[in-house]
Formats: structure tokens, sequence, C-alpha cells
């Protein structure tokens, strides 16, 4: 049976986003010690002063944390000019089609909480914080969206989206939690080679 985590949160007025961050982190990590969960829900209680960034961060971090996609040990990988991974993490193609799934599933990727994209019409609640996904392909390459997968803020070092193959530089991590990744390899190279089917040229 899904267990639900139910988190309300005050935000004060004349907080920072990364405050905000900071106790979100804090709720997980605490309840995490406690049992494995299956899926999280966040009920977020928030004033006027909160904006759309500090929602995301909420949806994302809360719904990263299924215990079904933490990955084994993670795999060595080389950045290139802060500007790709170039080489698979598996050393093979991913599938689209399992990486479109991983895409849309709430307990794994949950991309569609931040991204919108027009062939995924059908699916429920997409996001509209992160830019929509429709020709992402046609503006980069695939080693460019691996490490946009894999670890975004090597990129954009401001960026709320999550790195979904990262277990350095992260606080407050549970012990169950540490050295692993929210996605496995498998599942990252899968959303890469779904990502590279997004053109529009």
């Amino acid at each position: 049976m899904v267990r639900l985590l139910a988190v309300h949160i005050q935000f004060l007025q004349n907080t920072t986003l990364e405050y905000k961050r900071d106790v979100l982190l804090r709720c997980v990590s605490l309840e995490t010690k406690k049992a494995p969960i299956s899926a999280v829900e966040a009920w977020v209680k928030i004033n006027s002063s909160l904006n759309i960034a500090g929602v995301l961060a909420v949806t994302v971090m809360l719904a990263g944390l299924s215990m079904q996609s933490l990955a084994d040990e993670p795999v060595a990988y080389e950045i290139v000019d802060d500007e790709a991974i170039p080489t698979s993490l598996t050393g093979t193609p991913g599938d689209p089609a399992k990486g479109r799934e991983t895409f849309i599933n709430r307990k794994l990727g949950n991309c569609l909480g931040c991204h919108a994209v027009t062939e995924l019409e059908a699916e429920p609640f997409h996001g509209e914080v992160g830019p929509p996904l429709d020709g992402v392909a046609d503006i980069y390459g695939e080693g460019e969206l691996r490490l946009r997968v894999v670890n975004p803020k090597v990129v954009n070092p401001d960026t709320i989206m999550p790195g979904f193959y990262v277990v350095n530089g992260l606080h407050r991590v549970a012990g169950d939690f540490q050295g692993k990744t929210i996605l496995s390899a498998d599942q990252v190279e899968d959303i890469v080679a779904y990502l590279m089917t997004l053109k529009e040229s």
C-alpha cells in the first residue's frame, strides 16, 4: 500500500529559497530514517511570498525520493568542458520507450512535474517552471542532454532541478540514501534516448 508523507510547512515571508529547500530536505531526511517509502506526497502551506520556484522545489525533491528508483553503485563518467557527458553511462544506447515511461512516472523521473511536452498532452499535470521540452533535441546534442539529466548544476549552479545521477555535494542525506542516485544509469540513458526523439525540425 502506498505510504504517503504529509509535510505541512509554513514559509515565512522573509526567508530565502535556499532556507525553504533546507527545511524540505530536513523533513525528508527525518522521515526516511524511520521506514522505506514507496511514494511521497507533500502538502505545503505557503503564503504569497513563495514564488513558483519554491513550489517546484517541493514537488521535485519529494517526488523524486522513491525507494524503487534508488540505484546501486554509480558508474564513473567524464564531463567534457562543463558542457556534455559524451559517453553513455551504460556503454549502450538507451531505450526511448522505457525513457518515456520513466519521464512520466511520478515515482521515478517525474519530469512532467517541471516540463511540458506536447507529445505527452494526454498525461496530466505538466509543469511550467522548467522550459518546455518540445524540440529539445534540435537544441542540444545527446551528451549535452545527458549532462543535464545527470547533474544540471554543472551547467547552471542556480537551478533547482535535481541531479538524477549525483551522490556528492548533497546535504542531510539519510543513511539509507547515501551513495545512491535517484535514477539508475539505465534509466538515465533511457530518458536521454527519449529526449533525443523530441525534435521539431
